[in-house]
């Protein structure tokens, strides 16, 4: 399968990666010996956002902090683009462009964690429930990390050249956020990145490592809704019926072919039917049957390829169950579409060349694509095709993880209430390591008057 977007980067782009990467004058004992001496502010700036956590769209709180920290460390801040987005440039004479990004918003997630700044929250969501409210995926670490890494790169202006553009993006966990801003004009408005770049979070690597994979990291993912359509009656006359729950059911067992029959075996693809809902009384045949699935992929004409053959799938049962062309299952692809995420591959060598070089080989791991949803991929595929690359942060206890590779018990993951990352390591690791790649991307300073 080929990548998301073409090739043949942008000159500039390029050359720059050809470059062999360098170390950052304060690599690698100085940087991170600059963010641990920037931690303590730090503890108590992500202890804060924990607390308090704002749903998608929501973040307005959140999104203030976030502009106030970069307008303190000399950003020029622009609020409110793309929703609560919030966009800081750092210009330092000619050079490369990076972008830094970071999500924002938090998860309808009630926490049970027992931390003593655990997030209280309760608040109405965008459909009038009230919902808890938790920072159940790390939001709050991508955003100190951020911070920190904006302290730092703001005060060692001496060390590169360039322009460096820092984004808080709002709405994350919906996949939309950063269509909004692109949508808004991200690129035309403010400096065009040659390279953009983020980290994330993980709930299977210790506090303290990074994590790369090269190419596909994170999958395309859709949410699809099947109205399956009968004709309902009574439970007693059911040949006077065409009953739709039998119908769903073996939809949903047809559906079982599509990654196992219908997909080659070397393109990873998962179809999850997640919710099915039909009927109010043990003895009425109803009218309609819905489901909800999710769709994930990595390459696009695996994407294409899986809806075309659900597509088929529903109306041949439909047929085989003797119903007619008015009576079709009706299939909606939400447009909430997450596009999967794809690590341009010499700059994640780079990447990995530098955090190597900062915290040493036997902390950066090499992990495995995962078929989890990341917006951060909509970035990349603008026409300006900017490259990308994702790493990882190892968030857990490295005690708790040897002991779960030891028992085989699994951890919190990701999403769940008793997610609880260890702060210290886990941003210390961020800093340095977000700081030494943004540092050797941008350039060295040509003298006093990049200052």
């Amino acid at each position: 399968m080929n990548p998301p977007r073409p090739l043949i980067l942008p000159l500039l782009g390029a050359a720059l990666l050809l470059l062999p990467a360098r170390l950052p004058a304060a690599a690698p004992a100085g940087i991170e010996a600059e963010a641990a001496a920037g931690y303590p502010s730090l503890d108590k700036l992500y202890k804060e956002l924990h607390a308090h956590p704002e749903l998608s769209l929501m973040e307005e709180a959140t999104s203030a902090t976030v502009a106030s920290e970069l307008r303190a460390a000399g950003f020029a801040v622009t609020e409110h683009f793309g929703g609560f987005g919030v966009v800081g440039v750092l210009s330092n004479g000619p050079g490369p462009t990076v972008l830094v990004r970071t999500d924002m918003d938090g998860l309808p997630v009630e926490e049970k964690t027992g931390l003593p700044y655990a997030s209280t929250v309760h608040t109405k969501n965008l459909s009038g429930q009230t919902v808890g409210v938790m920072h159940a995926c790390g939001h709050d670490v991508h955003m100190t990390v951020f911070v920190g890494t904006a302290r730092l790169l703001a005060k060692a202006k001496d060390r590169w050249a360039g322009t460096l553009v820092m984004i808080g993006q709002p709405a994350e966990e919906m996949g939309v956020g950063a269509r909004a801003m692109l949508r808004e004009g991200l690129f035309r408005h403010f400096p065009k990145p040659d390279f953009a770049v983020a980290l994330h979070d993980s709930a299977s690597l210790p506090a303290g490592t990074v994590g790369l994979v090269e190419g596909y990291h994170m999958a395309n993912v859709d949410t699809m809704t099947i109205t399956v359509h009968g004709v309902g009656g009574h439970g007693a006359y059911p040949h006077l019926t065409k009953d739709p729950i039998v119908l769903a059911a073996r939809i949903v067992l047809a559906l079982q072919t599509v990654v196992s029959r219908e997909t080659s075996p070397i393109h990873p693809a998962v179809v999850t039917v997640g919710s099915i809902h039909g009927g109010t009384r043990p003895n009425i045949i109803p009218d309609t049957v819905e489901m909800q699935l999710t769709l994930r992929s990595f390459g696009d004409d695996v994407r294409d390829h899986t809806i075309a053959v659900i597509q088929r799938i529903c109306r041949g049962e439909a047929i085989a169950a003797g119903l007619p062309d008015s009576l079709m299952p009706e299939i909606q692809v939400k447009d909430e579409h997450t596009p999967s995420a794809y690590n341009d591959p010499a700059l994640t060598a780079r990447v990995r060349r530098v955090l190597t070089a900062t915290l040493g080989a036997t902390r950066v791991k090499t992990i495995d694509p995962e078929m989890g949803g990341e917006d951060f991929s909509e970035y990349g595929r603008t026409v300006e095709h900017v490259p990308l690359c994702m790493f990882r942060i190892g968030a857990v206890a490295p005690d708790r993880w040897e002991e779960s590779q030891r028992t085989g018990v699994s951890l919190p993951a990701l999403h769940s209430s008793r997610f609880a990352p260890l702060p210290e390591p886990t941003i210390k690791t961020g800093v340095a390591a977000m700081a030494s790649v943004v540092l050797d991307l941008l350039g060295p300073s040509s003298g006093p008057a990049a200052r």
